[in-house]
């Protein structure tokens, strides 16, 4: 029997096409802001080995990638990861992951955030504008209430911003690293990086990894996005192959630059603004410094979708407030989910930097927390994947092997970020004791409601008596926007997920 409505209803379902998708997954990474930042610390880490650490880094993106794809080819939840580890694992490391990605999404917002504050700053002090503590405050709010506008009126408009945003800003960081590769390294006695064996490569590839982050954003969109089960998985190992792509180019460009500089590309703190001004290019940081407002902008228009579609999902499921699961009339955005995220983001960014606080340890800092939460994610979604697809009998040896391998891993990362970074471990250990107490407090008084967290998209009644049927090319649009979709990929969705694993995301 299928329902009236969708568990997700409210939504603007089935509306966004395929680039559009993978523009939200494309901004969430921020490549153009990882091309000119996150070499060097690579090289700090990996030496002579920097670029074979974003060879490794990248393949085990792309295994990520296909652990999300054996939920995302079988259902679309706009709550992003945790609905999908639900269907593998106990509700308990659903609502871990759910809290994850909210400690991920909204420290990666308000890192994007504190980008365009940085950029701009030093864009206003190479024009001779005059600077001080507050003005990063203020393109903080300024940036945040357009993010919040944009996101407010649609998620089709939002998307539209971030594709031109994002296509601009990479366009313009390719063709600056293409010129930097040919003028070719910079004068030097010829000393440059020592090679590294193995051991540089694997200390390389945690910082590497973390450049990935925000890539899987394309699963929040999955009520939304017109044929979700080849659109979603696809914009998610896309995303992951071309970020890989962008990053060793970058890489490749600056080892190159360095290579007869002593210390090499680890000796440098600025080397893409070192590799311009030794050529005479004054231009370039002035570009340099646009492209990364802009991709910096993306990245926080496409986190803040994220974060409040998490939001709007767990108040489905029941688990956080209701009135977070409201959406807009005329927009079919969770507005008040905004509402509440948007000033949290933009205060992480704003109270340090006006308690005195150098702008760019705060960026290191909210980036390296957003970074723990998605290793937690990724870790506990990569392990679902198995169990998920045994339990609907599809289990395969791919799916086993991309899990052996990638797990473990993950473990390892995350087990080294923290020794390596014990504030973020005492602020991911506060975290996890809250997450803990909200599980308590939810099994205890609500057992039933935890015990069906996972909310996502099913196939409801207008979808298959609508005026239009789903075709291969082009999805539908049925009825009005809450009662739209591909009736094909939902019915399949429904046999896939809700038959046979009964209990699981009927949502509220």
């Amino acid at each position: 029997m299928l329902r009236d409505r969708s568990p997700v209803h409210g939504l603007e379902r089935r509306r966004l096409g395929a680039p559009d998708v993978l523009a939200q997954s494309v901004s969430g990474a921020a490549p153009s802001a990882a091309m000119a930042a996150t070499p060097v610390i690579v090289a700090a880490s990996a030496g002579g080995a920097t670029v074979w650490s974003f060879v490794v880094a990248t393949v085990l993106a792309l295994l990520i990638a296909s652990c999300i794809a054996r939920f995302t080819r079988r259902m679309a939840a706009p709550g992003g990861l945790y609905p999908l580890t639900a269907k593998g694992l106990a509700p308990g490391a659903a609502l871990a992951c759910g809290i994850a990605l909210l400690t991920g999404y909204g420290l990666l917002a308000a890192a994007a955030l504190a980008g365009v504050a940085s950029y701009a700053d030093a864009l206003l002090s190479r024009v001779g504008a005059t600077d001080g503590r507050w003005v990063p405050a203020a393109v903080a709010v300024l940036v945040g209430g357009g993010v919040a506008v944009l996101a407010l009126h649609g998620v089709r408009l939002a998307a539209r911003v971030v594709l031109l945003v994002e296509s601009v800003a990479i366009t313009v960081l390719v063709v600056v690293f293409a010129l930097l590769l040919a003028g070719g390294p910079i004068p030097g006695p010829g000393s440059g990086e020592p090679a590294a064996g193995p051991g540089g490569v694997v200390a390389g590839v945690l910082p590497a990894l973390a450049a990935f982050i925000g890539f899987e954003i394309a699963t929040t969109l999955g009520a939304e996005a017109r044929r979700p089960f080849r659109t979603v998985p696809r914009a998610v190992g896309i995303t992951a192959a071309v970020a890989g792509v962008l990053y060793l180019f970058a890489a490749h460009v600056q080892v190159v630059g360095f290579a007869d500089t002593p210390g090499g590309l680890a000796g440098q703190s600025e080397p893409v603004l070192v590799l311009a001004t030794t050529r005479g290019w004054s231009w370039v940081p002035v570009v340099l410094d646009l492209g990364l407002i802009m991709s910096f902008f993306a990245c926080a228009l496409a986190t803040t979708s994220a974060l409040v579609r998490v939001l709007f999902s767990l108040s489905r499921d029941g688990v956080a407030p209701a009135a977070l699961g409201r959406t807009h009339r005329r927009f079919h955005t969770p507005h008040v989910a905004l509402a509440v995220a948007v000033p949290v983001v933009v205060a992480a960014l704003v109270v340090p930097v006006a308690a005195g606080l150098p702008l760019g340890g705060v960026l290191v800092t909210l980036l390296t927390l957003a970074t723990s939460g998605f290793l937690v994610a990724y870790l506990l979604v990569c392990v679902a994947a198995p169990v998920f697809l045994r339990r609907i009998g599809e289990l395969t040896w791919p799916a086993v092997a991309a899990s052996a391998v990638i797990a473990p891993i993950l473990v390892a990362a995350l087990v080294a970020f923290l020794v390596s970074r014990p504030v973020s471990a005492l602020v991911l250990a506060g975290v996890g004791v809250l997450g803990v107490g909200w599980w308590a407090g939810l099994r205890t008084r609500r057992p039933a409601v935890l015990a069906g967290i996972g909310v996502y998209d099913e196939t409801v009644a207008a979808d298959v008596a609508g005026r239009r049927v789903a075709s291969d090319t082009g999805g539908s649009r049925v009825g009005d926007a809450t009662g739209s979709g591909a009736a094909t990929d939902l019915e399949g969705h429904r046999d896939a997920v809700g038959r046979r694993t009964p209990g699981r995301g009927s949502g509220r």
